[in-house]
C-alpha cells in the first residue's frame, strides 16, 4: 500500500517548519505495509492545491496524511472536520483570502477519514500528549484537508485522509520562548504511531 505524506515549508514569521523535515526523514519508509511517499506544499492557496491533487492523480495513494504546524498548541492534534472556507493572514505569495469557498457549492464540511480516536489514544498510551480537534481554523491546513477529503470524495476514491497538527519543535521555541514544544525526534515518533494506527 501507498501513503501520501505531506508538510509545508516555513511560513509567516517561522523560520523553520518542522513538518518539511519530518516529511524528508519519512520519505520511502514501509510502516504497517504502507510505503511512504512525501510531498513538501508550498504555503500558497492555490500552488499548494495544485501540486497536492496533481499528486493524488499520479500516486493513487491508499492514504493521505496532511501534516501542518499549529504553533502554540501544547498537545498533537488530528483534525475531526475541514470547513469549506479559505480566510486568513498572507500566505508566502501574498494572498490572503477572505470568506472565500474552497470549493464553490461543495459540503460545508467534511469530516475524516483518519481513525483518528485510534491515533489520539495511541498517542497517549505512549505518553506523547494528543487530543482530537475539532477546528482546523481557515488557513492553509483545513484548505489542504478540506481539498483532499472533496477529491476522494468527488473521484469516488477509497483513499483515507486527513490532517495532523503538530506543535512547535524546540528549535521553534528557542526563537520565541512562548510556544510550548516538542522534540523533533518525539514528532517524528509521532507520525510514525498515527501511521500505524491506520
Amino acid at each position: 500500500m501507498k501513503l501520501l505524506l505531506t508538510g509545508f515549508v516555513p511560513f509567516l514569521n517561522h523560520k523553520i517548519n518542522p513538518t518539511e523535515e519530518i516529511v524528508k526523514a519519512l520519505d520511502s519508509e514501509t510502516i504497517n505495509g504502507y510505503t511512504i511517499e512525501t510531498r513538501v506544499l508550498p504555503v500558497d492557496f492555490k500552488a499548494s492545491e495544485q501540486e497536492l491533487l496533481k499528486e493524488i492523480d499520479e500516486r493513487k495513494p491508499d492514504a493521505v496524511i496532511m501534516l501542518g504546524l499549529a504553533a502554540g498548541r501544547s498537545k498533537i492534534t488530528p483534525e475531526r472536520i475541514a470547513i469549506n472556507v479559505k480566510d486568513g493572514a498572507k500566505d508566502n505569495s501574498g494572498f490572503a483570502p477572505v470568506d472565500q469557498p474552497i470549493v464553490e457549492g461543495g459540503p460545508d464540511g467534511l469530516f475524516s477519514t483518519l481513525p483518528i480516536r485510534k491515533m489520539v489514544d495511541t498517542l497517549n498510551e505512549s505518553y506523547l500528549p494528543a487530543k482530537i480537534s475539532n477546528t482546523a481554523g481557515t488557513y492553509l491546513c483545513n484548505n489542504m484537508m478540506y481539498v483532499a477529503l472533496h477529491e476522494a470524495s468527488r473521484a469516488n476514491d477509497s483513499f483515507k485522509a486527513g490532517f495532523i497538527h503538530l506543535p512547535a519543535s524546540h528549535e521553534l521555541a528557542i526563537e520565541n520562548p512562548a510556544l510550548p514544544s516538542m522534540s523533533l525526534d518525539d514528532l517524528k515518533r509521532t507520525v510514525r504511531i498515527c501511521i500505524e494506527a491506520l
